[in-house]
């Protein structure tokens, strides 16, 4: 059999693999489960050989679930920083039900808030770093400009802050900002099935859905990469119900009327004021990234009041940093001389 047979067998018994082969196992880096909330989760993962005081607390979406950060062995940032020297606090917010329909975001900041101080208790630590990941960076911001706690870092992956335009569902968002769209359904429904929240997933990003059947059936070959693209498709398709009010205040609030970055949005009766942001920031965004494009969140860099504050624009896709297994050079630095 000659090479180019070899590898068309190779590539079909890859595609018959992702049908017959079990599941892989996802989330495998060692933790502990160190505090609870409702259905929101505190996880410790403590760094195998400790080198900073400093711990990393993350913050995931509330749209999928979380294990992107802990897909699979060699393929986690969570065991990446941990072998870096950093103890890691994840607060994963689980999977709501119906009776989290009323839930808000102003619940989630104060989930958030209750979470970081048991961080720092836990981690015996007077400072803290916040890294969010998408939406999860967009309620770390939330909770910066209003938080009573100190935080030192704030490292933000693509977090999607400014909503004066969009790049897709043009219509959509016309008729959105002008108040022609029934927000009322949500009130109805209470809560937005992990079906619908993937079907509205795939109406953003539908050309990526198909480009990855194709990505795939030119690697099928590898056993590696078929088994990187399976976790992927995975954790792609899982996506978690959405408390309808939560969802609702989102869309009206921050997407509709631009709140956030327009610092006029209130949670808690506080006034989310960005200039009140001191910590130390760090917002990354990807070249490729058909969801949060850059102009989504650069514009926050002109309204925080961080004296120490950078934007890295770097190659690659939505989650990229979260597929590669290690930390970026320039993250892994960023964070080494702010620990």
């Amino acid at each position: 059999m000659d090479e180019k047979q070899d590898k068309g067998t190779n590539r079909w018994e890859g595609i018959r693999s992702i049908f017959l082969d079990p599941v892989p196992k996802v989330g495998q880096t060692n933790k502990e489960t160190i505090w609870k909330l409702n259905k929101s989760t505190l996880f410790y993962y403590p760094s195998p050989n400790k080198q900073y005081n400093t711990p990393l607390f993350l913050i995931y979406s509330l749209i999928n679930e979380s294990y992107i950060l802990d897909l699979h062995p060699g393929i986690s940032m969570i065991e990446a920083y941990g072998k870096e020297g950093y103890d890691v606090y994840l607060l994963d917010f689980g999977k709501v039900g119906y009776e989290d329909k009323d839930i808000k975001l102003d619940d989630y900041i104060r989930t958030i808030e209750k979470a970081v101080k048991r961080a720092k208790i836990h981690a015996n630590s007077t400072d803290i770093s916040v890294i969010g990941y998408c939406l999860g960076g967009t309620l770390a911001v939330m909770h910066a400009a209003i938080t009573k706690e100190s935080i030192k870092n704030l490292v933000l992956l693509a977090p999607p802050i400014n909503f004066t335009d969009s790049p897709f569902l043009k219509k959509w968002f016309k008729d959105l900002k002008n108040h022609d769209l029934n927000m009322e359904l949500l009130d109805d429904y209470g809560i937005v099935p992990a079906k619908v929240m993937e079907w509205m997933m795939r109406l953003v990003v539908s050309p990526l859905t198909y480009s990855s059947y194709l990505s795939l059936f030119h690697r099928a070959n590898d056993p590696a990469a078929v088994r990187k693209w399976r976790l992927f498709n995975q954790w792609v398709k899982g996506h978690v119900p959405f408390s309808g009010a939560a969802l609702k205040q989102f869309i009206t609030e921050v997407i509709r009327d631009n709140k956030l970055i327009k610092s006029q949005l209130i949670l808690n009766r506080n006034d989310v004021l960005l200039s009140r942001i001191q910590a130390n920031l760090l917002v990354i965004s990807t070249t490729g990234d058909d969801l949060v494009p850059e102009f989504f969140t650069k514009p926050l860099m002109n309204e925080v009041s961080s004296q120490d504050k950078t934007y890295k624009l770097v190659k690659g896709g939505h989650v990229t940093l979260a597929m590669t297994g290690e930390i970026p050079d320039f993250l892994s630095e960023w964070l080494r001389v702010r620990s």
